[in-house]
């Protein structure tokens, strides 16, 4: 069911937020347990935090004139990590119907077109693979999250930082089971490679031929597109793949391509390694202009990428710079 990311007429690309998480410790020095921000729906003051935080990127896509692509704040709302902040099963149900409905009522008051993305978390921290899951354990952990979501009315569920091939193909499995659109997000350490040591592109591959290419697209995450780079190898020849995204149509020596399945880029604001961010104490983020710059460097490797936005380290302004450097030169 493999399906090519529709934005509204005239559209070039859609946005999405940046990294919510690493905004509201850093930025607003919120005490995360868990790195888990769902909590914040249960509590006045992190409701407000969070509608602000929206409101600004929802903003920026209606200047724009984009589409945007709405993530609940559910990454860890899983059942490896919410039992961490005080949350069962009933409780995390709870959680991923209130998500939904926060997230299409936020966009309905800005009226602007807007998908709603159930976000999903890895059974692991994000950047070690740890435990391992065969793909059919990671369709059986994910079903519950993957179904809730369904169930509470999101149109589609991303599934971010996943670090190894089987997990991705068992939350894409879950989200077939549950008949709702899915993306899958890997992320790759400085290398290019997963973090299991796997390419992305084998990755991608290795997902689509399990799963009969359900998955809507593919996302990279969570790591600097100088990082992102090598898992790309080098750009098509000049005229293969055009600058311009409407009625784009690779060459047919091309359309096999994996790189076509990758139609959306959320990078980290900062070069440093997984292991390194992981004992950071402070921030670290490249400015908003640079980012974009490397950002955009990757375009002529990857011209489906029709989704942009921000992870760990960057906020607003990185996206709004994101988003302009993206934007086709037509």
């Amino acid at each position: 069911m493999t399906t090519t990311l529709s934005a509204t007429p005239g559209d070039d690309i859609l946005l999405t937020d940046a990294g919510l998480e690493t905004v509201l410790v850093f930025e607003h020095g919120i005490d995360l347990p868990s790195f888990a921000a769902f909590p914040l729906l249960d509590d006045a003051h992190g409701r407000a935090l969070l509608t602000d935080y929206f409101t600004g990127f929802l903003d920026l896509a209606a200047a724009r004139g984009t589409g945007f692509v709405f993530e609940t704040p559910t990454w860890r709302a899983n059942p490896a990590w919410g039992p961490t902040v005080g949350y069962d099963a009933d409780a995390l149900r709870r959680i991923s119907h209130d998500a939904v409905a926060f997230a299409h009522g936020l966009a309905q008051r800005h009226g602007i077109p807007t998908t709603v993305s159930g976000c999903i978390g890895p059974r692991g921290d994000g950047y070690v693979p740890g435990e391992r899951m065969t793909a059919d354990q990671a369709a059986d952990y994910h079903r519950s999250q993957v179904g809730d979501l369904a169930g509470a009315g999101a149109d589609l569920v991303t599934a971010f930082t996943l670090s190894y091939p089987d997990e991705a193909i068992g939350v894409v499995r879950a989200a077939s089971a549950a008949s709702v659109p899915v993306v899958v997000g890997f992320t790759v350490e400085t290398d290019g490679r997963l973090p299991s040591g796997e390419t992305l592109r084998d990755a991608v591959r290795a997902v689509d031929r399990a799963t009969g290419s359900y998955a809507s697209w593919f996302l990279v995450n969570c790591a600097h597109p100088d990082h992102v780079r090598p898992a790309l190898g080098p750009d098509p020849e000049p005229g293969l793949w055009p600058g311009c995204y409407p009625g784009f149509q690779p060459a047919a020596d091309q359309r096999g391509d994996w790189r076509l399945r990758v139609q959306a880029l959320r990078p980290n604001g900062s070069r440093l390694s997984h292991a390194e961010l992981d004992a950071a104490e402070t921030l670290d983020a490249e400015s908003p202009d640079d980012l974009a710059r490397d950002a955009s460097s990757l375009r002529g490797a990857l011209p489906q990428v029709r989704v942009v936005g921000g992870c760990c380290g960057t906020d607003l302004k990185h996206v709004s710079a994101l988003a302009d450097a993206w934007l086709p030169a037509c």
